[in-house]
């Protein structure tokens, strides 16, 4: 979604006159060692990410007035170099750095577009953790393009986070890209009577002067564009089942919200309160497909902000956009796709960004699945009514490749036409195979990076079957597979 300049040397970034933080050193002098890259090596978004080093966890203490929209951060995130570092980098949009240090030693920094590049006062050795603290501020800027508004998005008591690819930028430093992941602790003050809510499990609240900090720890580590913020007045419910916490958070202005005025009905809020209340029904129901719900917290954000017009996986806390709760259907099918992403987009994570059918083909397979449990509809049916009425245009995206634009990435062909891969998968090999191949998908690769390639590979041996050919014509090749002829 946003876009970073190429990375200027340091030489030339304190001639231009954006050098700040303390005085510069050298990043090539014999023996301390390589900067790391400003990129994590995916080609669609060359500068996402950073090379050099892994993380192990990012501890974000923020303090945000919605009065002004300031946030004000201290980002302290624990790292692992894996090569002899000099300098490395961090992906920060927009945001004012006051100061950075590495261990307990003030550090040399840069920024040019959206790298943050810094310079600890002596080289880490290869295999060495080491901890940055960042502090900054600023407002957040609210991430708009092809798609519509996402990001850090200012709402009339709040904020609420959400987006992709590269959300995380926008309000503390993160190396960007779902190939690092890390677990997350997240402690937000925000004016009392406010809520704040994010990621895994409350470990508690406090108010003091006026003001509350909500601390949430998610253990499980996470892609950055994964990690969520809530600041408002919500009614946050939690409730324990099946071993899993839930916390749930509505915005109570959706209980005066009717979702057609021509019409008497629940109003959105209670749509929404009964698909969440059907979470614990969903994960058991998908648990069944893909195996063990894998993490220890679940629940879902629902707030009142029009402009927010889609839903996010974000990880153990989905967050939704109120125009989904219309009627029950469409409700519990957004609840479905988003809780199918907890173990195909979030457990598993994409190595690159082109390969992000493989999480939105499988949580849209999910829809179809929950279909054919309620009575509504079978996977197949779902398939023949979309290879007759699509439009043209739908099969002209290759969707295993669609390119970096966000108007492609997100296109509906790669949901529907995923998923319609995912049917012909199963109409090849017979249902026994086919569901031995989702799990075994899932448990063969927890916690790491997938790609098609993987995927592939996976569906010919559990099949015994050689797939190339279905696979080139549904995912690589445009036009209609299902056309004759």
């Amino acid at each position: 979604m946003s876009r970073k300049l190429s990375l200027l040397t340091m030489t030339t970034v304190a001639a231009l006159g954006l050098s700040t933080g303390v005085a510069s050193a050298g990043d090539d002098r014999p023996g301390t060692g390589s900067p790391g890259a400003p990129g994590i090596g995916d080609p669609y978004f060359p500068l996402d990410g950073n090379g050099g080093y892994d993380v192990e966890h990012y501890d974000l203490d923020i303090r945000y007035d919605p009065a002004t929209d300031v946030l004000q951060g201290v980002a302290t995130i624990t790292a692992r170099a894996v090569h002899d570092l000099s300098s490395f980098n961090l992906d920060l949009e927009g945001m004012e750095v006051r100061s950075v240090r590495v261990g307990s030693a003030d550090a040399t920094w840069v920024r040019e577009g959206g790298e943050l590049t810094v310079t600890p006062a002596k080289p880490l050795r290869a295999g060495q953790k080491y901890a940055t603290t960042v502090t900054y501020d600023g407002v957040p800027e609210t991430i708009t393009d092809a798609l519509g508004t996402s990001g850090f998005m200012h709402t009339d008591d709040g904020a609420i986070v959400a987006g992709q690819p590269d959300v995380a930028a926008t309000w503390f430093p993160a190396n960007d890209h779902p190939r690092d992941a890390a677990s997350v602790t997240v402690r937000a003050t925000v004016p009392a009577g406010l809520e704040a809510v994010s990621n895994g499990v409350l470990r508690n609240s406090r108010t003091a002067h006026g003001w509350t900090t909500w601390d949430w720890r998610a253990k499980e580590p996470m892609a950055t564009y994964l990690v969520t913020l809530a600041i408002g007045e919500f009614d946050l419910r939690e409730y324990v089942a099946d071993g899993i916490g839930y916390w749930d958070a509505l915005d109570p202005d959706l209980f005066t919200m009717d979702p057609d005025p021509a019409t008497e009905g629940p109003s959105v809020g209670e749509l929404a309160e009964g698909s969440l209340a059907r979470q614990p029904e969903i994960t058991e129901f998908l648990s069944g497909v893909f195996g063990p719900y894998p993490f220890r917290a679940s629940g879902g954000i629902v707030d009142d902000l029009p402009e927010f017009q889609f839903a996010l996986e974000t990880q153990t806390r989905p967050i939704y956009s109120s125009a989904f709760f219309s009627d029950p259907v469409s409700g519990d099918l957004v609840v479905v796709h988003e809780l199918a992403h907890q173990w195909t987009g979030d457990l598993l994570r994409i190595d690159e960004w082109r390969h992000i059918w493989l999480n939105e083909g499988f949580a849209t397979y999910a829809e179809w699945l929950w279909l054919e449990r309620e009575g509504l509809q079978t996977p197949q049916e779902a398939f023949d009514n979309i290879a007759a009425d699509a439009p043209p245009e739908f099969w002209e995206l290759t969707i295993g490749d669609p390119g970096a634009a966000t108007e492609n990435l997100f296109d509906i062909a790669v949901y529907y036409r995923g998923a319609m891969t995912l049917q012909a998968l199963r109409n090849e090999v017979g249902d026994e195979a086919f569901f031995a191949i989702v799990r075994e998908w899932v448990a063969s690769q927890a916690g790491g990076t997938v790609t098609t390639e993987e995927f592939i590979a996976l569906a010919e041996k559990v099949s015994g079957q050689q797939l190339d050919e279905l696979f080139q014509r549904w995912l690589f090749t445009p036009g209609n597979p299902t056309a004759a002829g």
